[in-house]
């Protein structure tokens, strides 16, 4: 028996029993398709979660003062740890390890343009911030270092704060004034999806030079509070694979200056990002194992109805099986005849399948969707895992009935009613 007879018969036996073999492919194209959906989701879902962290600022550690745990060179533990533009400056000049940083020093003063006001957070800043801290503009400039060297008094505003200042007015080359004291606009911000943040998102804040805010508006007189203070240190290491040395770098520069242990966890309080990315990332990864088993294990249900049917399909032609024997059909024959009906059934299926998931996919990441549902990325880990479940399910579901076929008696088979 050739190939076009074995075809031929394969399709005549499709088109008797129509609604039974649609609803067994649909098994296998949904199998197919939901692996590829379900891992494209979870790869996309670890894709947006890493972009919004990535939008608080890239291989990026804040560094806060804290108090000390531990007694050094005859000074007392429990020592709070004040943070300076001082310190900034150590750590860019000692730390190699260190590419960029900046002071950042908080200040909640009213801003009053002539279409509105505000009280907002001013923050100062050395130029450098705005990179590592992914600042974009949708309109304006960024600041320079002849701002910060020259204390210009220049403002850039958040998306949120524009907003509020400006309400659809141009905001760049306006006039602000901030307590009292004139600063120009230089730039608005681009409008930011974070998820998350270590003192506001960066939409509701005012940017400025850090000698123009130090300097306009100074630290108040009280206890704790000295020369150069500012809130925090913000910087951007050199290579992420060394993020846990350049932190302990900083802390051993701090150390000698402050005059505490560089191992004193305590002295200060160090947030790396790059932990919390690596955390997030492993979570969703698991993730994504998850739903790629949970959908490997749909397209096995799917074999297991194959298989079903053909047992069904043997069965149903015995008599069939036992004609044919007798007018001189082969084994092998009858064992090419059922397993091209099941290869065939489940290669159209598995195509079928590979087609609306990739479709599906595509679509999705064509058209906006709400935020927490992310744009599925097609994985060819996904393909390829769909490719050889299908193999082995067209081998398992195929090859049994149609051994069981070929294994039949002509004599027992003619019997059968």
């Amino acid at each position: 028996m050739n190939l076009l007879e074995i075809t031929r018969q394969t399709l005549a036996t499709f088109r008797a029993h129509k609604m039974r073999i649609f609803l067994t492919m649909f098994g296998i194209v949904w199998g197919i398709a939901s692996v590829i959906l379900l891992v494209g989701l979870g790869r996309g879902f670890t894709v947006d979660q890493k972009e919004r962290m990535e939008s608080l600022g890239k291989d990026l550690v804040i560094v806060w003062g804290g108090r000390t745990s531990s007694q050094v060179g005859g000074l007392a533990a429990g020592r709070e740890i004040t943070l300076t533009v001082d310190d900034a400056r150590q750590i860019r000049d000692e730390c190699y390890l260190v590419k960029n940083v900046s002071p950042e020093l908080r200040r909640a003063v009213p801003q009053v343009s002539q279409f509105n006001s505000a009280n907002r957070e001013v923050v100062g800043v050395w130029p450098a911030f705005q990179s590592f801290r992914s600042l974009r503009l949708s309109e304006g400039r960024l600041m320079t270092a002849e701002d910060e060297s020259e204390g210009r008094r220049v403002v850039i505003l958040g998306d949120a704060a524009s907003k509020q200042l400006f309400p659809g007015k141009p905001a760049v080359g306006a006039n602000l004034n901030i307590k009292s004291v004139p600063y120009t606009v230089i730039g608005v911000l681009e409008k930011k999806t974070q998820n998350s943040n270590y003192s506001g998102p960066d939409n509701d804040f005012l940017f400025a030079p850090y000698s123009a805010v130090s300097r306009d508006f100074p630290q108040p007189e009280k206890p704790g509070i000295v020369r150069g203070y500012v809130d925090d240190v913000v910087f951007e290491v050199s290579s992420p694979d060394q993020h846990e040395e350049t932190v302990q770098q900083v802390r051993r520069s701090l150390g000698r200056s402050h005059h505490f242990d560089g191992q004193d966890k305590d002295a200060l309080f160090v947030w790396d990002t790059m932990d919390g990315a690596k955390l997030v990332e492993n979570i969703f990864s698991v993730i994504t194992i998850f739903f790629g088993c949970v959908a490997i294990v749909t397209l096995c249900l799917g074999g297991i109805g194959v298989m079903n049917i053909m047992l069904v399909s043997v069965t149903e032609r015995t008599r069939e099986i036992g004609v044919r024997k007798a007018l001189g059909a082969t084994r092998r024959d009858i064992l090419c005849q059922f397993f091209a009906e099941s290869a065939i059934l489940t290669v159209v299926s598995g195509a079928l399948g590979l087609t609306f998931g990739v479709g599906l996919c595509a679509a999705m990441a064509a058209v906006p969707l709400p935020d927490f549902v992310p744009h599925p990325i097609v994985s060819g880990a996904s393909i390829v895992a769909s490719v050889l479940t299908l193999s082995v399910i067209t081998l398992a579901a195929g090859m049994y009935p149609a051994q069981l076929a070929a294994e039949m008696a002509p004599v027992d088979s003619l019997r059968y009613e």
